[in-house]
């Protein structure tokens, strides 16, 4: 016998057989798209900071200033030759020969005129040990083959005393682009490994793995077909960082989600025999949960719309694409492949059919405890959550407590460009070499829009102004000692301020902030710009943005777990328990940054990033725990239903935390700063909130409560509960 009733649903047959295949077809034509897509990416995103900065920034509006003047687009790339002794005649000689062949490199600015050439150089340093070249590069869509071709015309002039080096603007990009690299197959390779390892020790099983894995990437090739469509058309704009949190968040979040179905699926085939019958139940009960925690995902991400920074505002849109189709695909492509296996997905430990009355006991006391049929780990957990409930939630509380003092040393005011990469990078390397010969901010001076009326007012403040090397009024792209009246464009003229320290340095954006408060003592319509100016506007609109963004996130989230639970209490403690994580993740990575990997610092969106994933996706967890909770509470009352709701969702929560840690840490094979540290605080948040804010927190929490917990719901009055403290 089995426990089929007649609410079950029992398709006909041609629905069995049409059903399928069209899903079937669907994903399969999507993923034949999309997964050739993937490769080509990277020829719709860009990794240019200032891209992704708002129109209303300072620097922003330089930059358009600078096209007027330059009327291009070009990035500039600074070709240092240092030698160990001081450089002879003969070689400045050859050096000079170089500038042709620098200009000979495709992708850079031809030379002009006899009297003038796009490439400026050798300028010999003051201790004439040192040479350097200032070569444009106007393809900025292939940066990196540009200054590949640079490296190598450089690396003729290497030699047993001298070293070549290609930095820069231009140098920095390249490595970055070269560091983005492995997101097209080592990032997938890592994440998809981790997972199919994980669910494989979880399952024990050889089939069922290669259909969650096989969901999660049907998911992330039909949203890469979309964004890739939507960045050529130039709706968002797509960076190398969107690139792989896109990939690994569509992995990890379809996995879970798979989980989850998988878990109910498993649970129905103990209780009835057809197959049909089983899905059916099980896509049911797994439909509430998961399409609340993927709202609740996808409007978190949508927030970021709300942002000033536009490599955050484009990050909400190209996630919640991928949490859309990580959705779909769990909730059709996998239901289609678990009713097409049956009970083959979980071999070699199938489900068995149990009959109605294998634990005569169950029922008669179920509703007393809420443990009974539970396994052994979730039933001790869930009998001391029932025995000390608030001491196991106030302990709880006071080490995630412990946790959040480490905040006080996190420092996400942002970090050098030259050590966003982790791995050697010759551009940090000749940053390095050119500061000890040059004045540190030489390749990439500070831009200044004045009045042409005011402009010897202005610079005269440039000059004198602390932590500034020289300063001049741009003439165009002379040879060095040869004399050019100024370039006024619209009554407009640009200052180039060479600063002392290096362009990606804390002195240096402390030299912008000073000229900006300065200068418009000269001229009011003062605007200051340039590279360091870019890194300043960028980490001081995110900073702005955590503040006003963390509200919206909250409140959205909020709303979305009242209308889920019916209830008022029950949510407001699930939000401040994912805060209270949230910040105790925080407050360990920093401590981890700091003491055992060195770094330098964090970049100024880490906070916003790893609020949004955490707050979102810890959510999830207290979703699926809360609705199976509020689920068994309508059946046995609060206590115990809290109890059972803990013992049935406890493997899955847990599998499902393991593996999206899993995932994201695999953002460190990656060698970016700032996707190591998103990597970090992502994967040990959601361990935490798996282990301690789901499995013992949030329980206790609500033990200790009782039937409040669902206030002002009908689950909240007062009845004879049937669990006893």
């Amino acid at each position: 016998m089995n426990a089929e009733s007649r609410s079950d649903w029992k398709p006909a047959r041609w629905l069995r057989i049409l059903l399928p295949a069209v899903l079937i077809i669907i994903w399969f034509a999507a993923a034949s798209f999309g997964g050739p897509t993937f490769g080509k990416l990277s020829s719709v995103s860009s990794n240019d900071q200032a891209a992704f900065l708002p129109a209303s920034a300072e620097s922003t509006e330089v930059n358009a200033w600078q096209q007027k003047f330059t009327d291009s687009k070009d990035i500039p790339a600074i070709v240092v030759i240092a030698s160990q002794a001081a450089l002879t005649t003969g070689q400045l000689e050859d050096y000079q020969k170089l500038v042709a062949k620098f200009a000979a490199v495709d992708g850079v600015q031809s030379p002009q005129a006899p009297a003038t050439t796009s490439v400026v150089g050798p300028i010999p340093s003051k201790d004439g040990k040192a040479v350097e070249f200032i070569v444009p590069v106007s393809d900025t869509n292939n940066v990196d083959t540009v200054v590949a071709g640079l490296r190598t015309v450089a690396g003729t002039a290497n030699s047993s005393s001298t070293a070549a080096y290609v930095t820069g603007p231009a140098g920095l990009t390249a490595d970055l682009v070269n560091a983005f690299g492995g997101i097209d197959g080592i990032l997938l390779l890592v994440a998809g490994g981790a997972v199919f390892l994980i669910l494989l020790l979880v399952y024990r099983s050889i089939v069922l793995p290669f259909l969650v894995l096989l969901t999660s990437v049907f998911a992330l090739s039909a949203a890469i077909l979309l964004v890739y469509a939507f960045a050529s058309w130039g709706w968002i704009k797509l960076s190398g960082q969107s690139q792989g949190i896109l990939s690994i968040l569509v992995i990890g979040a379809a996995t879970d989600y798979s989980l989850l179905l998988v878990a109910r699926y498993r649970e129905s085939l103990r209780h009835v025999e057809s197959k049909w019958v089983a899905i059916g139940r099980a896509w049911r009960a797994a439909l509430e949960p998961i399409a609340a925690s993927g709202a609740t995902v996808i409007i978190a991400l949508l927030c970021l719309l709300f942002s000033d920074l536009n490599s955050n505002k484009s990050l909400g849109p190209i996630a919640a694409i991928g949490i859309v189709f990580a959705l779909l695909a769990s909730l059709t492509f996998l239901p289609v492949l678990l009713v097409l296996f049956g009970r083959v997905a979980f071999w070699p430990f199938r489900p068995r059919l149990e009959a109605p009355d294998a634990h005569p006991h169950r029922k008669a006391t179920e509703s007393v405890h809420g443990l009974e049929g539970i396994p052994g780990l979730w039933n001790r957990v869930g009998t001391m959550v029932s025995r000390r409930p608030r001491i196991t939630w106030v302990i709880s509380l006071i080490v995630l407590g412990a946790c959040t003092l480490g905040l006080f040393q996190l420092h996400a005011n942002g970090v050098p460009q030259s050590d966003v990469i982790l791995t050697k990078s010759q551009a940090a390397a000749g940053q390095t070499v050119s500061s000890a010969h040059f004045p540190s901010g030489a390749g990439s001076p500070v831009v200044i829009v004045a009045d042409q009326n005011k402009a010897d007012a202005t610079l005269r403040k440039v000059e004198s102004a602390e932590g500034v090397s020289s300063a001049a009024i741009y003439a165009g792209n002379v040879r060095p000692g040869a004399e050019a009246a100024p370039v006024v464009k619209e009554g407009k003229v640009l200052i180039n301020a060479v600063l002392k320290s290096e362009p990606d340095s804390q002195a240096a954006e402390q030299v912008v902030r000073t000229l900006r408060a300065d200068l418009p003592a000269a001229d009011p319509g003062v605007l200051v710009g340039g590279v360091t100016a870019i890194a300043y506007d960028t980490n001081t609109t995110a900073q702005s943005d955590l503040v006003k963004i963390i509200p919206i996130v909250l409140l959205v989230i909020l709303v979305i777990l009242m209308l889920l639970l019916r209830s008022i209490l029950a949510p407001v403690l699930l939000i401040a328990s994912v805060v209270v994580s949230y910040a105790a993740a925080l407050g360990v990575s920093a401590i981890v940054f700091n003491h055992i990997f060195h770094f330098p610092g964090a970049d100024a969106a880490v906070p916003l990033f790893g609020f949004v994933f955490l707050v979102a996706l810890g959510v999830d967890y207290n979703i699926f725990l809360m609705t199976r909770v509020r689920e068994e509470s309508l059946r046995i009352g609060t206590r115990p239903g809290i109890l059972r709701g803990l013992g049935m969702t406890g493997s899955v929560i847990t599998s499902a935390g393991v593996v999206l840690a899993a995932t994201f840490a695999a953002l460190a094979v990656i060698p970016i700063l700032f996707l190591v540290q998103i990597a970090f605080i992502v994967a040990f948040g959601v361990l935490l909130d798996t282990v301690i804010v789901r499995s013992l927190l949030v329980p206790a929490v609500s033990y200790d409560i009782g039937q409040a917990i669902w206030w002002p719901s009908k689950l909240s009055r007062p009845s004879p509960e049937k669990a006893s403290r």
